[in-house]
């Protein structure tokens, strides 16, 4: 089900402050932000070698990056695995009675297939399934 590690979600109050830490301070590169109004959420995506970062600002309070920052503060958010069919991994989740927060996938950046696992059952960590067009 889980092929590899697909990013990283960090939750940030100042996106443009957070990608000068990445860019400036640590000299990596930025691909990027992208507004995704469904997630109420602006998010940037940092590369390091195969892996991405997703820092991400909240546009609302109620948004749930939003809800995190002001319950949890600043930090990481999620760990978002590739999948090859979302649909599939969804349905063996629920099998194996797994609590998920998307039951049905949904749209995310770059137009990718997402969906929630809730930490409850994952120690803690909340977990993403990402399914991707071939080729990117």
């Amino acid at each position: 089900m889980i092929k590899e590690i697909d990013h990283i979600g960090i939750a940030v109050n100042n996106l443009e402050e957070a990608i000068s830490i990445y860019t400036d301070i640590l000299g990596l590169e930025s691909k990027g932000a992208e507004k995704i109004e469904e997630q109420k959420i602006i998010l940037a995506t940092i590369l390091v070698g195969g892996i991405k970062i997703e820092l991400l600002q909240s546009t609302h309070p109620d948004g749930a990056i939003g809800k995190f920052i002001k319950k949890k503060g600043e930090g990481v958010h999620h760990i978002a695995f590739i999948v090859e069919n979302i649909d599939e991994s969804l349905k063996k989740l629920t099998a194996k009675g797994v609590n998920l927060i998307d039951e049905k996938a949904r749209f995310g950046a770059g137009g990718a297939k997402i969906a929630f696992i809730h930490p409850k059952d994952m120690k803690g960590v909340l977990i993403e399934l990402v399914e991707r067009a071939k080729g990117k």
